[in-house]
């Protein structure tokens, strides 16, 4: 297939659905290949095998990224399944935590920053030594949404592990950015995911409740967010780390 991603191996997290597997379409539509990972396998499976019945180059590796070793399993069966490791969407997160902060107990906090931040340190902690060992750079991004850059009420240990995150990304890109990876945070508006939908208590199909909550009035799909990554994956973007760049509408403007 010809694209921006030709002979590019690309892990995404949280790949089965929403936005993850709306980026898995759209790295193996540009020429790469995809390592599809999440918790449950079902869905994994499915979706791989729907990019390979199509021509594509996909794998589905059952991961919990909040436990490390499974985390270096995940980029270990990369490397022996695809040669090499040349990016990464690290996109897997959640929302636990729906209440005012005094609300919130200890197990709660923890569990929200091993899913949202904990989680993308383990992730770089193995992608990067594998894409400097496959000796041609790499791009990874780390979806941070908007709870990166603002407060969100009601979701402030969400918001905590997103900042955290951004935070992570710089560090992380001026480490990796003399061989030649690099990393950036998305900061994400709303978008048409299921996560989304739970958030809003909208049903799983059909129109969701607007005006959407930033200055377009609209939602985003999955795919304006996939066509932003795979720019940011392929090499016409290799002037660019350490940001936390904006897709929300202008939410966060």
């Amino acid at each position: 297939m010809a694209g921006r991603l030709p002979s590019k191996v690309v892990i995404v997290t949280g790949g089965s659905t929403g936005i993850g597997r709306a980026v898995a379409d759209r790295v193996v539509a540009e020429g790469g290949a995809v390592v599809i990972a999440g918790r449950r396998r079902e869905p994994g499976e499915r979706a791989a095998a729907a990019l390979r019945a199509g021509g594509g180059r996909a794998q589905f590796v059952a991961t919990d990224v909040t436990v490390e070793h499974e985390v270096q399993r995940l980029v270990e069966a990369t490397v022996a399944g695809f040669g090499r490791l040349d990016g990464a969407l690290n996109n897997a997160g959640g929302v636990n935590a729906t209440a005012p902060l005094a609300g919130v107990d200890a197990g709660t906090w923890h569990a929200e920053l091993e899913q949202n931040l904990t989680s993308v340190f383990y992730c770089l902690k193995y992608q990067i030594p594998a894409m400097a060992e496959s000796g041609g750079g790499g791009s990874i991004i780390n979806n941070a949404s908007i709870g990166g850059v603002r407060g969100i009420p009601g979701l402030a240990p969400y918001a905590a592990a997103k900042h955290g995150v951004v935070g992570l990304t710089r560090s992380a890109a001026l480490e990796g950015a003399a061989r030649g990876i690099r990393v950036n945070a998305l900061v994400t508006g709303n978008v048409d995911t299921p996560l989304y939908r739970d958030l809003l208590g909208a049903p799983p199909d059909g129109a969701l409740p607007g005006p959407a909550p930033n200055p377009t009035g609209r939602v985003a799909a999955a795919g304006e967010i996939a066509s932003y990554v795979a720019y940011l994956l392929s090499d016409e973007a290799a002037f660019i780390t350490g940001a936390a760049l904006a897709i929300d509408g202008g939410a966060t403007a």
